[in-house]
């Protein structure tokens, strides 16, 4: 009577085990999903922050066709670091889709001013999935880069006008005032490539 008893016993358990075993498996496949999704998130989120950098870089490193530097006024120098001065054709995005494929990415590009922009999805996806609505899914992610001024024309220095006179013809050096006391020099008898001004005069960053 004992034996039988305990033989119906697991019996009945049996049924319970299979039900646990599931629920297991399905959980240990939902958190798999879930953590699959959350690196496709963070590679979306790696290409957006990428381009809209790119973005930026290229619109900075890039001045409207035609100006000639060694020409420039200290008015002219303040339009420029303003960003009034950049090449708004649209090579700033170009930038931004090359390094999104670069990350195995799509973007949709927006540029506004000094502002950059993009919406990234990924080309790979979460894949099959045990979770509802996530097969097939890509990541999906926003960044927005600026570029931010980090200087001004010395007041007084070499190529200002302190209202004492015309400025001179050619304007002469200027210098530039970029906080903590670094001053940056621009001599257009010695003329630098204007990437490597451009990264002395403007900071990029990415923005909420």
């Amino acid at each position: 009577m004992t034996w039988r008893r305990f033989h119906g016993d697991r019996g009945q358990a049996f049924p319970i085990y299979v039900v646990l075993v599931a629920g297991l498996l399905f959980a240990a496949l939902a958190y798999f999903t879930i953590g699959k999704a959350a690196i496709v998130r963070s590679n979306a989120q790696g290409a957006a922050d990428a381009a809209a950098l790119a973005a930026a870089r290229e619109a900075r490193d890039t001045l409207v066709p035609g100006l000639d530097l060694a020409t420039l006024s200290p008015e002219d120098w303040e339009q420029v670091l303003l960003g009034n001065r950049f090449d708004a054709s649209g090579g700033a995005c170009v930038a931004a889709q090359d390094f999104a494929a670069m990350n195995d990415a799509t973007v949709k590009c927006d540029a506004s001013g000094t502002r950059f922009t993009v919406r990234s999805t990924t080309n790979g996806t979460v894949g099959d999935s045990v979770v509802p609505g996530t097969s097939g899914k890509r990541g999906e992610a926003d960044a927005t880069a600026e570029i931010v001024p980090r200087c001004h024309v010395k007041p007084g220095g070499p190529g200002s006008d302190d209202g004492s006179g015309p400025t001179p013809e050619p304007p002469g050096p200027i210098q530039f005032s970029c906080g903590k006391g670094v001053v940056v020099d621009y001599d257009s008898a010695r003329p630098r490539a204007w990437r490597s001004l451009a990264a002395a005069l403007f900071d990029i960053r990415l923005i909420d």
